[in-house]
């Protein structure tokens, strides 16, 4: 999960502030407070490891060769989020290897269109929870969920969005937001019982 406060440090908004103005510890401190948060986002899209890291980069020397240009933002993290996202989707609508902007904004399923797509990411988002046998009950249940609904909820409960920022996100309104992820507590709820994580 992003922090919005480094330890013992400036909050997210200060540093993009020193780092417009050229502070390179800034914009490092940047860097590591992200790196990791974009690169589990980005596996939502793709199963090319080695892409995600390359359009990183790109983003990273991008925003640093233009930082004298770049406006300041209330949220840095939905800033980066949204650009690497951006990046990510034009690379692979190039290759063919996922359903153009206008087919994603209309509902259909980015999963559906990738045979092979990698669910296993969910396991990064719960690495770090202390109950090992209600990680491998979600992780279970998270797979189950459709791409659009594990986004969602990954957005919402792992990112801490608000509903506001996941709608501009994901290019959906409002109440579609509120439809995913209650459609992925409903399913959630009936894919997690003892029955279905039984060891």
């Amino acid at each position: 999960m992003p922090r919005s406060r480094t330890q013992n440090g400036p909050d997210d908004e200060t540093l993009w502030n020193l780092f417009r103005n050229g502070d390179e510890t800034a914009f490092a401190r940047l860097y590591q407070n992200y790196v990791q948060t974009l690169y589990h986002y980005c596996a939502h899209f793709a199963t090319d490891r080695a892409l995600i890291k390359d359009c990183i980069h790109d983003l990273f020397v991008e925003l640093w060769k233009h930082r004298t240009t770049i406006g300041p933002t209330t949220s840095v993290r939905f800033y980066l989020m949204a650009s690497i996202k951006r990046k990510l989707v034009r690379h692979l609508t190039a290759e063919q290897k996922l359903v153009s902007q206008d087919d994603v904004t209309n509902g259909r399923r980015v999963g559906d269109m990738l045979p092979g797509a990698d669910p296993s990411h969910e396991n990064l988002l719960i690495a770090h929870e202390e109950d090992s046998y209600m990680n491998d009950c979600l992780h279970q249940a998270l797979e189950k969920l459709p791409r659009r609904q594990r986004e969602a909820v990954h957005l919402r409960y792992f990112q801490n969005m608000s509903n506001e920022e996941i709608s501009a996100l994901m290019q959906i309104n409002i109440q579609s937001v509120y439809n995913l992820i209650f459609g992925a507590m409903s399913n959630l709820k009936r894919y997690i019982t003892p029955e279905n994580v039984a060891l």
